[in-house]
């Protein structure tokens, strides 16, 4: 099904699927720094500053990359990582007591979900309507985008 449908709602699911990292950095991560880093270091995310830092690059720049469809696949390894370290520090909800579980609980399955959307995009590409399909002209960039 390679038509301008499947272009489309390929491009619609990689700006859904970002959508809640570009809102997290904008809205909180980066007008709540210090908030942000005092919580990371309580949760014993270590170098919390540095880690805030490093966590916004890695956002912004995975999601764009997954956006437009430009090195999807590096893109969306890049917020596999983050989805990872954030998993495993804030979403323990196996650690807490009943009520505070339940909702970690959800996040945890929430963050199960995307990496399973970030290891899609890394096992299939961005689809049609991106940057690495429509400009790539060689025969090795097309076995890249294939791989």
């Amino acid at each position: 099904m390679n038509n301008p449908i499947t272009g489309f709602i390929t491009l619609v699911g990689r700006v859904l699927i970002c959508a809640i990292f570009v809102m997290s950095v904008s809205l909180n991560k980066i007008p709540n720094f210090s908030n942000v880093a005092e919580h990371m270091a309580k949760e014993g995310v270590p170098l919390p500053s540095f880690s805030l830092v490093l966590t916004i690059a890695m956002l912004l720049v995975g999601s764009a990359l997954v956006i437009v469809g430009f090195k999807a696949r590096l893109g969306a390894l890049l917020l596999f990582v983050f989805l990872l370290a954030a998993t495993f520090y804030f979403h323990d909800f196996w650690n807490m007591d009943q009520e505070d579980a339940r909702v970690q609980q959800i996040m945890f399955m929430k963050n199960l979900s995307m990496l399973g959307a970030m290891a899609f995009i890394m096992g299939v590409g961005a689809g049609p309507w991106s940057i690495d399909n429509c400009c790539c002209k060689t025969e090795a960039c097309e076995a890249d985008v294939a791989a």
